[in-house]
């Protein structure tokens, strides 16, 4: 059966499909196709004899008969040309009778019958897919709203039909709207045309007026052409057009048939990506040049890439002088191989090591004692890193664009010159000399002001925009034009200095400065002259200053040598200050986050180079308008004399002086103009060098990760797999809640998994039993024989769990397996019990990876499966999150910086540690795990693997040598990559060599690459000591491979250590013109140890690592000296027992309880109190702590140090603010309330946040309000990082201490008791948003991002509208209805409330997510059609 078959198959399953269930009996119940709604559509013959067959169809099932297929398929063709015949005949009598006004005339004097509509189409779109069948129809209403059929549609014109007949696309499954009136809407069109533009022509217009209205519209049938098509296609695709002698061509079905093109751009099977399997060309270069496809650098430019590149590292690289040639060297070579070449990173590094290396000869002195000892010794400088060659990588992109919009500027500047004649020096000065793009954008920017009326003829002329650079004139610039065409700019010249020689003057790189002339008159005088009055535009002499004036400082603000010189000022002396608003005065506190810099002064970009996250949370704060980064020169008086200096006359006169005025405030203007643009310019490159920074941070640590090759166990060699048992408690607590297990073999296959109760030890004298699950923990121990055992959970009662498990295998004496010692005798150890990083275990327990890996698993056990694989490998652990590797933290400002940017470091990290280590090729064909890595391999990515994977199982499912993943037509044998992919990848894909295959090469199970093969068995064949004649005899008779399969099979690798390395280095660099000393090097290594584990041991989890990860504090978020709240837990008379909400357990000492010790503990505090306390002693590694509650050090807040400058703290505007602020946040001139509930707590609104922050949705904290006595405040966590803060008016309180006995929340709910309040306001709230957070329209993102999809899918459904809801965090409580008519409207959104029952929606309530969508629809449609809601 075919893949055409199956489809056709499945069509026809939807097209009978017709029960449904009656809602109250359960029964299943036949839907009527005559009748649709209580009111019965009345239906057409076709399709009543439609109906009329599937009964008898269904007749027959029902009592037992088979159909005969061909006689089934014979009888549908003659149905299908009958009603097709039918068909045309309407169309035919339709057109000769009666209109639609008619019909509807009809239908008012007989209301039975109402408009038909349309015949539904016998086959569903396949894009579509199944639908259930069980779906029941409603009445015409809800979810006919804007199906094709309704009556509201034939009294609209076409124009609004199309945009909204299907605007909202199908949401639910159980039968509320027809979906396959929905989809047949698309391509529904209203049979009568009696439309002109959307107006229907009426008898009114006299025969002149119709015809002119014909000629300026049309008749309604020039396109019925098109039309036609659409239908034949539409025919052809629901196969009913006869064609029996087989003359119209079957299209063959394709992917895109199938599914969305969202669909096939998540599963890389778009065009775009099929193109890219097939280029020869390595994927990571064919996706990062996409967009410079056109673009080929010629050897001069290649060779300026080079200095341009160089410039711009060398400061950052901290070489010594006579290193900098070299270097420059360095990068153009590096360089050609990325351009020229076509080799990628790990490429370059494995195999072009030497020219990453400058070595040079140092003459050394005499040795008296030696005379034969050498007088000089090579030194070796390593210039290049890898990571400088990845941001050499990057670097030549960024170069790309440059070069590429330098030659639009250049294709525009000619054509100006060609037509106009313009021939302009400040353009042909500055676009070649720039190097920036903000330099290119200044060229621009001066290109359109100065020609913006040339530059929009040529587009005229041209019939488009001139080579996508010129942008339509703004009104600015047209007045800006006109100005230069009136007499007024004659004004403009008599400043007596052009803004360019201005600029020259400033930049100071002329050798001859431009001097300033002076008019005869004064300015005032020359504005009223005849010369420069140009009435009625310029009637006054005032306003033709001013606007001369304006002009002048507008072509200072908009010269590219004025920007450049300003700049230059900018970012060498810029300072930043940042001043708090009025908001940030109230919100940061000296616990905010923020507060390291609410004060902080005269910053200079290398201090905020030097903290590039502070930079970051500057801007995050200046965005949430808590504060604001102002940008200054500290000299700027001085700046501006020295500018005055340069744009006034050197004339004594009273006109000078005159001109002089006008040339100052001219140029005042200019400057605060240009003043903005280079604070945007500095603060958004400073942003992104800190950007790059973090994301070097992230890469870095990433490869800490990522270099651990896995857990050795004493005696094994590195790089050995280990065998593994995993255990965790999760968020349990040992001895009272479950503990899963699992046990992992080391090639992954999970052998046993379970659960243990209880494992608590009796005791050592024998007086209490252990545990019943002790015992079956050492037996399978004992059987298994694991070689670690790991144990790991999401609470500090996982080190608990930690100190168990240690203790049994120190009990009962569980070993590991045996290992040699040095004098040769098995020894063994006792098990190692290590606390393994979980990061990627807590993403794979709930991935769809692992519920298709383990579908019978609690989420538990897959999170110990994870951990057992994460002491296998973890390298292959990180590469199996894909993408979701961002997800992990590896900088506390991670958050701050674009997630794109920070895979694309992430992404160069494991590409680097992939290819260090290899792939097996044969393992990854059948290994899925093993897979994971190959498109990180050196040449490939994720479709040049797949693809690879699918050539290499055509070809026989299995690889003998590299030379077979290229093509060899002779061998009928498909290539698998092709030759320049395959020059980059090959070394990195290693095959076992196998002693007992002769065509088995040894080399191929090494780094080094094919193309020193020849150096290898050359140094093979040296080692061996064997002649020519020996070399030709070995080879003829065994292959080429034969000399190195000698060495091996005489165990002679060791040899190779003899040979001197140099000698053939020199052979090479001298007679083929090849640095091979490296490479020679790694030759030697792999002939004795192929693909040695270059990864370091195995990292164990430190003290301050294991303490973040159990209780999710870091050094900086929990410290000695805080205020945290604890819950006493149970209180003596000696101390008190508390928990901290981290689940680090603590005691209160007596003398820290209070400072009255008359009062007993138990009378001042209760259990399950949550109270405020010092934090005074945190012991990290066994997770415990010591508290105080005495209120004089709880009046001391923690305050966190800060090493700032003498100058770079405004301590004199702190201690203001917080005079200002004392009144307000001085708390205790009032008694602290305390209100006997679990979820009552002291915070404030702050506080509250930052405790719920690692809670639940939903969960909530009542806390005292700054509203008053009468007051309480309810905050609940609606979303991450969203939190709704609900006051609560108590009212019919008895006292002022005691609680309300009425609660009022927003004037209307009313409630009895907290309890009460929680339960049907807060925890009814969050039902809803969780209602809404999980129903298949939610997007996840923000409103930008819904609208974004929004906007994609219609571009990918042209003919669909959709609708999406996602949350609005700037508005607790609200979420954004965004909705997209069409793929050419624009998109909107609405408000969505959320209230305790009930969604709010334009002022209407519903109850549930399905009628809240219906309530949208019909508002939406209301809207349309002009009606009241």
């Amino acid at each position: 059966m075919s893949a055409r078959d199956l489809i056709h198959g499945e069509a026809e399953l939807d097209e009978d499909g017709d029960e449904s269930f009656d809602e109250e009996t359960g029964e299943v119940q036949r839907r009527s196709k005559g009748l649709n709604g209580a009111n019965g559509h009345v239906q057409d013959s076709s399709e009543e004899e439609e109906d009329d067959d599937d009964e008898e169809a269904a007749r027959a099932v029902r009592e037992g008969f088979i159909v005969d297929e061909d006689d089934y398929e014979d009888n549908r063709k003659r149905r299908r040309h009958e009603r097709k015949k039918r068909r045309r005949e309407e169309r035919e009598e339709e057109e000769d009778g009666l209109d639609e006004e008619d019909l509807d005339l009809i239908g008012e004097t007989i209301p039975i019958q109402e408009p038909r509509a349309p015949a539904q189409p016998k086959l569903k779109r396949l894009k579509r897919g199944h639908k259930e069948d069980v779906e029941k129809r409603l009445p015409k209403g809800i979810g006919d709203i804007f199906d094709s059929d309704d009556d509201d549609e034939r009294s609209r014109p076409r124009g609004v039909e199309d945009e909204f007949a299907d605007f909202i696309e199908e949401d639910f499954s159980d039968g509320d709207v027809d979906k396959d009136g929905l989809d047949d809407a698309d391509v529904a069109r209203p049979k009568s045309r009696k439309f002109l533009g959307g107006v229907q022509a009426t008898a009114d217009l006299d025969e002149a007026a119709i015809e002119d209205m014909r000629e300026a519209f049309g008749t309604g049938d020039e396109y019925d052409w098109a039309l036609a098509l659409q239908d034949q296609e539409e025919d052809e695709r629901r196969g009913n057009i006869e064609d029996p002698d087989g003359l119209l061509a079957k299209k063959e079905i394709e992917l895109k048939d199938v599914f969305e093109p969202s669909e096939l751009a998540e599963r890389l099977l778009t065009d775009d990506d099929n193109i890219i399997r097939q280029t020869d060309e390595p994927e990571r270069f064919q996706i990062a040049r996409k967009p410079f496809k056109h673009l080929t650098l010629t050897d001069q430019q290649i060779k300026d890439e080079s200095i341009w590149i160089s410039n711009l590292m060398l400061p950052r690289k901290d070489l010594d002088r006579d290193l900098r040639e070299p270097f420059q060297k360095a990068v153009a070579k590096i360089l050609e191989f990325l351009i020229v070449d076509e080799y990628e990173v790990p490429f370059i590094f494995q195999h072009r090591k030497d020219y990453l290396i400058h070595a040079r000869t140092v003459e050394l002195s005499p040795d008296p004692y030696n005379p034969a000892a050498s007088t000089s010794k090579t030194l070796a400088d390593k210039l290049l890193n890898q990571s400088d060659l990845w941001d050499i990588c990057n670097l030549d992109l960024k170069y790309r664009a440059l070069i590429d919009k330098r030659n639009v500027l250049e294709g525009t500047y000619n054509k100006l010159k060609e037509t106009a004649g313009i021939q302009d020096s400040v353009i042909e000065d500055m676009l070649p000399s720039a190097i920036s793009m903000e330099e290119l954008q200044d060229v621009q920017d001066y290109l359109h002001f100065q020609y913006s009326a040339r530059l929009a003829d040529i587009a005229l002329v041209n019939g488009s925009q001139t080579n996508g650079v010129h942008r339509r004139p703004g009104a600015s610039k047209l007045i800006f034009e006109r100005i230069r065409q009136s007499k007024v700019y004659g004004l403009v010249r008599a400043f007596g200095i052009s803004a360019d020689a201005f600029a020259q003057n400033v930049s100071k790189k002329e050798a001859r400065r431009q001097y300033t002339e002076d008019p005869g008159d004064r300015p005032d005088d020359m504005a009223d002259s005849d010369d420069i009055l140009d009435p009625p535009d310029y009637s006054s002499g005032e306003q033709c200053l001013k606007v001369a004036k304006n002009m002048f400082a507008e072509e200072i603000f908009m010269s590219p040598r004025m920007r450049k010189a300003l700049r230059d000022v900018y970012y060498k002396t810029a300072v930043i200050d940042c001043i708090r608003t009025e908001k940030g005065l109230r919100r940061i506190d000296d616990q905010h986050p923020y507060y390291e810099f609410k004060y902080l002064r005269n910053q200079q970009l290398s201090d905020l180079a030097r903290f590039p996250g502070r930079f970051l949370k500057m801007l995050k704060a200046e965005e949430e308008n808590l504060v604001e980064v102002k940008v200054r020169i500290p000299n700027m008086e001085s700046l501006m004399r020295g500018f005055y200096s340069d744009i006034e006359s050197d004339n004594y006169s009273e006109v000078a002086e005159a001109w002089n005025r006008e040339r100052r405030e001219a140029l005042n203007f200019a400057i605060s103009k240009l003043h903005k643009v280079m604070v945007k310019g500095v603060k958004e490159q400073t942003k992104d060098y800190c950007e790059d920074i973090i994301g070097g941070y992230c890469r870095d640590e990433y490869t800490k990760k990522l270099d651990q090759a896995p857990y050795k166990p004493k005696g094994m060699a590195i790089g050995t797999i280990p065998r593994v048992l995993a255990l965790s408690n999760g968020h349990g607590v040992p001895g009272r809640d479950a503990i899963c297990w699992t046990y992992v073999e080391e090639d992954g296959r999970v052998l046993e998994n379970g659960k243990y109760v209880d494992l608590t030890l009796g005791a050592e004298d024998g007086s209490t039993e252990d545990a019943s699950d002790v015992q079956d923990f050492v037996a399978l121990v004992g059987r298994r024989k694991p070689d670690v055992i790991t144990v790991s959970g999401f609470s500090a009662e996982t080190r608990k769990l930690y100190k168990l498990i240690g203790d049994i295998v120190q009990r009962k004496d569980l070993r590991g397996a045996p290992w040699e010692d040095d004098d040769g005798n098995d020894s063994t150890d006792l098990l190692d019990v290590v606390i393994a990083n979980d990061e990627v275990a807590r993403l794979y327990q709930t991935s769809d990876r692992a519920m298709m890996e383990h579908p019978g698993f609690a989420p538990l056990a897959k999170y110990c499966v994870a951990l057992a694989k994460y002491l296998q490998n973890p390298m292959k652990e990180y590469a199996s999150l894909g993408r979701d590797i961002i997800s992990i933290s590896f900088d506390p400002h991670q958050g701050y910086v674009p997630q794109d940017k920070i895979y694309r470091k992430l992404e160069t990290a494991i590409v680097d540690m992939v290819n260090i280590c290899g792939v097996e090729i044969n393992d990854a064909v059948v290994d899925s795990y093993t897979a994971n890595l190959l498109p990180y391999i050196c040449g490939l990515g994720p479709r040049k693997a797949s693809q690879l994977l699918k050539v290499i199982h055509i070809n026989g499912g299995s690889v003998g040598t590299r030379s077979e993943l290229v093509a060899d037509p002779e061998a009928n044998r498909l290539g698998a990559v092709g030759p320049k992919v395959w020059n980059n990848c090959a070394s990195f894909l290693y095959i076992d060599f196998e002693s007992s295959e002769p065509d088995s090469d040894y080399l191929d199970n090494t780094r080094v690459h094919p193309e020193d093969y020849d150096l290898g068995r050359k140094m093979a064949a040296d080692a061996l000591e064997l002649d020519e004649e020996d070399i030709e005899a070995e080879q003829a008779e065994n292959g080429p491979g034969a000399i190195v399969r000698k060495l091996i099979k005489d165990d002679a690798q060791e040899k190779v250590n003899d040979l001197i390395l140099e000698e053939y280095a020199e052979q090479l660099e001298k007679n083929f013109n090849q640095r091979k000393r490296a490479t020679l090097e790694t030759i030697r290594a792999e002939l004795q140890l192929p693909y040695e584990e270059l990864r370091r041991s195995f990292s164990m989890l430190s003290t301050n690592e294991i303490f973040t990860q159990l209780t999710g504090e870091t050094p900086e978020s929990l410290c000695e000296g805080m205020i945290v709240p604890i819950v006493i837990k149970r209180i003596t008379d000696d101390y008190i027992e508390a928990k901290m909400d981290c689940g680090i357990d603590g005691i209160v000492p007596a003398l820290s309880i209070s400072n009255r010790p008359e009062v007993s503990a138990k009378q001042l505090f209760s259990v399950h109190q949550t109270v405020r306390a010092k934090l005074t002693y945190l012991n990290r590694k066994a997770l415990s702590a010591q508290f105080s509650l005495i209120e004089d050090q709880l009046r001391k807040p923690f305050r966190k140090e800060m090493d700032h400058m003498a100058d770079e703290w405004d301590e004199r505007q702190e201690l203001k603010d917080k005079e200002s602020m004392q009144e307000k946040n001085d708390v205790s001139g009032r008694t602290q309330r305390v209100i006997k509930h679990p979820l009552f707590k002291p915070f404030n609104s702050i506080q509250a946040q930052e405790y719920l922050g690692s809670q639940a949705r939903g969960d909530a904290v009542i806390r005292p309000s700054s509203k008053g006595p009468d007051h309480l405040a309810v905050t609940w966590k609606v979303s991450d990082n969203v939190y709704q803060h609900i006051d609560v008016l108590e009212l019919d309180k008895s006292n002022q201490f005691s609680s309300g006995t009425t609660l009022k929340v927003a004037g209307k709910y009313n409630y009895s008791d907290l309890d009460e309040l929680i339960v049907n306001h807060v925890k009814a709230m969050a039902k809803k948003v969780d209602e809404i957070m999980l129903h298949d329209k939610y997007q996840t993102g923000s409103k930008a991002d819904t609208e974004l999809w929004l906007a994609t899918y219609t571009k990918a459904n042209p003919k669909r509208s959709s609708y999406a809801f996602c949350i609005d965090p700037k508005h607790p409580g609200f979420f954004h209805l965004c909705f997209k008519a069409g793929v050419n409207a624009k998109s909107q959104s609405w408000w969505v409330k959320i209230m305790p029952q009930a969604f709010e929606l334009q002022q209407h309530q519903y109850p549930d997510m399905r009628t809240l969508c219906n309530g949208f629809k019909i508002l939406w449609q209301n809207l349309q059609t002009g009606k009241k809601p």
